[in-house]
This record gives structure tokens, sequence and C-alpha cells, in this order.
């Protein structure tokens, strides 16, 4: 498969987390654009050394936290390509379910979801996700870790606390 090609069979998976980090689809699809340029623009320093998909999430990545910064971390994040409708019964306590973890994902600091988004809705491996993230991988674990019990805290999925053990005196 040539560079081109992999480029292109990557291009699904930034849209989807393009969308997830900018929650505005114009914006998400200005993001995805910018990306595919600076990566037609600079293929020649690919050096073959990774995934051709890492190499342009990296440099998504890369664009949108240029943007971040630029405007001062004013865009929120939703996930908008988890499905709008659940299938089967108790519909609409579904959606609402799914609507609340949309909610605190936006919420969670930029390091977990970014984080998170890459392994859970694009289904990275740690070792894909830190390298794109330029994190080390436990790093990424701890981050990914923090960013679970957030969000069943957020969601009121965290189940009792242990209760903790008083020391001998």
């Amino acid at each position: 498969m040539s560079l081109l090609d992999e480029i292109e069979a990557a291009i699904p998976g930034l849209r989807r987390y393009a969308h997830a980090l900018m929650r505005d689809r114009d914006a998400a699809e200005d993001l995805v654009q910018d990306c595919l340029e600076r990566a037609l623009a600079r293929r020649h320093h690919w050096r073959g050394d990774g995934p051709v998909r890492a190499w342009m999430f990296r440099i998504l990545l890369n664009i949108h936290r240029d943007g971040v910064r630029r405007s001062q971390g004013r865009h929120l994040v939703a996930v908008e390509t988890l499905p709008a409708e659940p299938s089967g019964p108790a519909r609409q306590e579904a959606h609402m379910d799914l609507r609340e973890v949309q909610a605190a994902i936006a919420r969670l600091p930029a390091d977990q979801r970014r984080a998170l988004l890459l392994v859970a809705l694009e289904g990275m491996s740690l070792v894909e996700a830190a390298s794109i993230l330029d994190i080390p991988e436990g790093t990424l674990v701890s981050r990914l870790g923090r960013a679970r019990a957030t969000l069943r805290e957020m969601t009121g999925r965290a189940g009792p606390r242990p209760a903790k053990k008083e020391g001998r005196t």
C-alpha cells in the first residue's frame, strides 16, 4: 500500500477523532483538511518508521493543540460519533445515559480526554496512542485510569467507596 493510500485509509478515523475533539462538525472538517494538507505537503518527511495512521493522528493532534493555544482553550468536546439512538428496549433511558457520558467526557481535562478518545473511540493500542500523544506508555495508562474513574464518578457509576481501615494504636 502506498503512502497516499495509507493516508486515505486514515481519513475516517481522523474525522471521528476531530469531531470528538472539536464538538463542531465544520471545525472538525477544517481540522482534518488542515491535517491532510500538512501531511501531503510534508510527505517527504515521512521516514517510514511507524504506522502512517499514527503519524496522521500526531499531525492532527498538533494542529488541534496549536488552535487551542491560539483560542485560549475555548473549544469544548463532545463525542458526536457515538450512536445517537441506541437500539433495543428502554431507548430513552439509554439515550439519556449516552448524553450523560458525552457531557462527562467533555468535562474531562484535555490530556485525559485526548487519551481516552484515542483508546476508547479509535480503538488504538496503548503503544500507538502513547506515540501519538508523545508520552510514555505508563503516563497514558495513568491518564486513562484517571479519566475512567472520573467518568464513573461524574455519571454516578463509581459504586460505594471502600471503608477506610482504622490503624491500630
